[in-house]
């Protein structure tokens, strides 16, 4: 199980997932997710491209480690920057 002493790393580009601060107003009953945040990542840098594709959309998504189910799971993102501000902690860098 994935905790602040033993974050996850990304099953795509093998970074330590930072803890993220869900919004209030979100439908998830949790308070945070694990997300990898690599810009590099290439599950990121690859869905730009299939999110324009698929959806016609300028869009990407992260890797989040979703706590209930314990899968790796695509989190939408509208920018390089977005989701950024909620990050929790310094750990992971």
């Amino acid at each position: 199980m994935a905790t602040e002493e033993n974050p996850p790393r990304c099953p795509h580009c093998g970074a330590v997932m930072k803890k993220w601060r869900i919004p209030a107003e979100s439908t998830w009953p949790f308070d945070f997710f694990f997300v990898c945040f690599n810009d590099d990542c290439p599950y990121f840098v690859r869905g730009w491209e299939h999110m324009w594709n698929q959806q016609a959309v300028h869009a990407s998504y992260r890797c989040r480690l979703d706590p209930h189910t314990e899968k790796f799971v695509p989190l939408p993102v509208w920018s390089v920057d977005a989701l950024k501000n909620d990050i929790i902690g310094d750990y992971g860098t």
